[in-house]
C-alpha cells in the first residue's frame, strides 16, 4: 500500500447569489514542493465543478470518468444529471476501490432544479451535503476564517475577500499549502472563474 503525503486548501461555501469556490495551487511530493501552479479545479462540464485534495492523479482521473458519464446522460435523457445524481455516480464508481489505495478528498459543486448544490466525497466512502466546507491539510486554519465571518446573505464583493482570507492564512500556517489563490462563482446557468491571485503577493501586501 502507498502512503500518500497530503497537502492542499480546499474551500466552498454558499451565499445568496452562488456558490464560492476558493483553492490553492501547491502540490508537494513528502517535504519537497513539486509545483506552485496545479490547477485544484476540475472543470467537469458548464455546470458542473470538481475539487482535488489527496492524490491529483485519482481525483482527476475519476473526475474526468465522471464529465464523460454526465455527458452520456445527457445524451440518453435529453436533459443534464442532477449534481446530487452526479454526486452518486462519482461515490458508487471510487466505492468499488475501497480500500484500495485510493487517495481522494474531494468537492462536487454545481447548480441545478434543487438550487445550489456542494457534495463532499471521500475514498472512504463519506458523501454529504453540507453549505460550507474546507477540505485538504490546511482547513482546520481555512475554518478558522469561516467560522467567524461566514454568512449566507453576505454580499459578493464580502464573499471574496473572506475566502482569499482563508486561503491566505491556510497557506501561512500549513507549509504544503501556497502558490496561487484561484476564485470560482457558480450561479444559477454558468460558473465564472473570477481571479487568480499569486499568494507571495498576497502576503507581502498584508504583511508590508
Amino acid at each position: 500500500m502507498i502512503n500518500f503525503w497530503h497537502g492542499t486548501t480546499t474551500l466552498a461555501f454558499v451565499i445568496r447569489s452562488g456558490i464560492i469556490i476558493a483553492v490553492d495551487s501547491r502540490a508537494s511530493m513528502g517535504n519537497y514542493i513539486s509545483s506552485s501552479t496545479v490547477k485544484k479545479v476540475n472543470e467537469i462540464n458548464n455546470y458542473l465543478l470538481g475539487t482535488m485534495a489527496g492524490g491529483a492523479a485519482d481525483c482527476t482521473f475519476w473526475e474526468n470518468q465522471l464529465g464523460s458519464l454526465c455527458r452520456l446522460y445527457e445524451i440518453k435523457n435529453s436533459q443534464k444529471i442532477s449534481i446530487s445524481g452526479a454526486s452518486k455516480v462519482f461515490g458508487n464508481m471510487i466505492e468499488n476501490y475501497k480500500n484500495s489505495g485510493l487517495s481522494i478528498g474531494a468537492m462536487l459543486i454545481g447548480w441545478d432544479q434543487n438550487g445550489p448544490n456542494i457534495y463532499y466525497l471521500d475514498s472512504e466512502g463519506c458523501r454529504i451535503k453540507v453549505d460550507m466546507i474546507s477540505v485538504g491539510s490546511g482547513s482546520t486554519f481555512a475554518y478558522g476564517i469561516l467560522d467567524n465571518y461566514y454568512k449566507f446573505d453576505m454580499d459578493l464583493k464580502e464573499a471574496c475577500f473572506i475566502a482569499r482570507m482563508a486561503i491566505f492564512y491556510a497557506a501561512f500556517h500549513d507549509p504544503f499549502s501556497g502558490g496561487e489563490v484561484n476564485l470560482y462563482l457558480v450561479r444559477e446557468n454558468e460558473w465564472i472563474k473570477l481571479s487568480k491571485d499569486d499568494l507571495g503577493v498576497e502576503s507581502y501586501n498584508h504583511f508590508s
